[in-house]
């Protein structure tokens, strides 16, 4: 008669299997990626490598499953620091301005990830089809958060990868893989913020809708009152709820919206500073120079003067 698995023997085999996954992801995202960079293996699927620690990168941060498989990370939205790696794994439910930055990584160990996005439609259709309740946003349901790594969610992720090689099995596996991945989130520790995911990005969620509007508009000059108004809130209410799920005023919002648009801007299409900073709503330049020093660190021309030698520079 079998008898039943004791809780240290049950806890053992748990953690060998998690070893073993992150083993073999290691492995195969190394083999992929046999330089520094970011590759789209998949639609919705990047995997990156770094061999040395980051400057901050700022960036457009997704609604994605973010999954480190070697090395550290620091990603600062708002006024918060979500740092994660191999044993702690990040969800975003929206796409905000981030900043990130690789902590630990060197060449003998380089830094090695896994980011797969997550489509509103898929997660609705996700937890429709399992059963599960979507639930209504509420005031505190942050955008980021970090959780413990699971060895189920892992596994599911390195099947992802596997397929990667096989345009066959790509094309008609990996869907089903995504899905397995979300029903994944669902059931482990944030789940019930994942199940927002669908409200958040259905138009039907005030501060969504406000995101929106934001994100399709940054050029123009912003009202909170008027904005609170048309969406049926108080602008304390709104300013309170925004900040909650985004850990940054709708102002400070927009600001790094419009200073992410302008970096583009002039290193994308060459741009003068000033002609950049009238572009995404500034009136004033100096203005204008002094918001992008705050964040960026240095003044705009000089800024893409480093980033386009940067890009220019042989790699080491």
């Amino acid at each position: 008669m079998d008898t039943p698995e004791q809780p240290q023997m049950k806890a053992d085999r748990h953690l060998r299997r998690e070893q073993d996954c992150k083993a073999e992801l290691v492995e195969r995202i190394a083999d992929m990626l046999c330089e520094d960079g970011v590759r789209e293996a998949l639609p919705g699927v990047h995997m990156a490598r770094a061999s040395r620690p980051s400057e901050p990168i700022h960036c457009m941060y997704p609604a994605a499953l973010c999954v480190i498989v070697q090395g550290e990370k620091e990603v600062f939205i708002g006024n918060s620091v979500h740092r994660y790696d191999v044993n702690r794994y990040l969800l975003a439910t929206i796409q905000l301005p981030a900043v990130s930055r690789i902590v630990h990584a060197s060449i003998r160990e380089p830094y090695l990830s896994l980011r797969v996005n997550l489509e509103p439609a898929l997660v609705g259709s996700v937890i429709a089809e399992a059963g599960f309740v979507s639930e209504q946003a509420t005031s505190t349901t942050n955008a980021v958060a970090v959780s413990t790594q699971d060895s189920d969610l892992l596994e599911s992720c390195l099947r992802l990868v596997r397929c990667i090689r096989d345009p066959g099995e790509a094309r008609f596996i990996a869907p089903l893989l995504k899905r397995e991945i979300v029903f994944r989130l669902l059931v482990a520790e944030q789940g019930s913020r994942l199940r927002y995911l669908p409200a958040l990005s259905g138009g039907s969620y005030a501060i969504t809708m406000a995101i929106e509007r934001l994100r399709s508009n940054f050029d123009q000059p912003l009202s909170i009152d008027a904005l609170a108004r048309e969406l049926g809130m108080s602008p304390s209410a709104f300013h309170h709820q925004f900040r909650s799920i985004t850990d940054q005023s709708p102002l400070q919002f927009q600001k790094q919206l419009r200073l992410l648009e302008a970096r583009r801007l002039m290193l994308a299409e060459d741009m003068d500073a000033a002609t950049a900073g009238y572009r995404v709503g500034y009136a004033d330049a100096s203005h204008f120079s002094r918001d992008y020093k705050k964040l960026f660190g240095l003044p705009p021309a000089r800024d893409a003067e480093r980033l386009k030698e940067t890009v220019s520079s042989p790699k080491p």
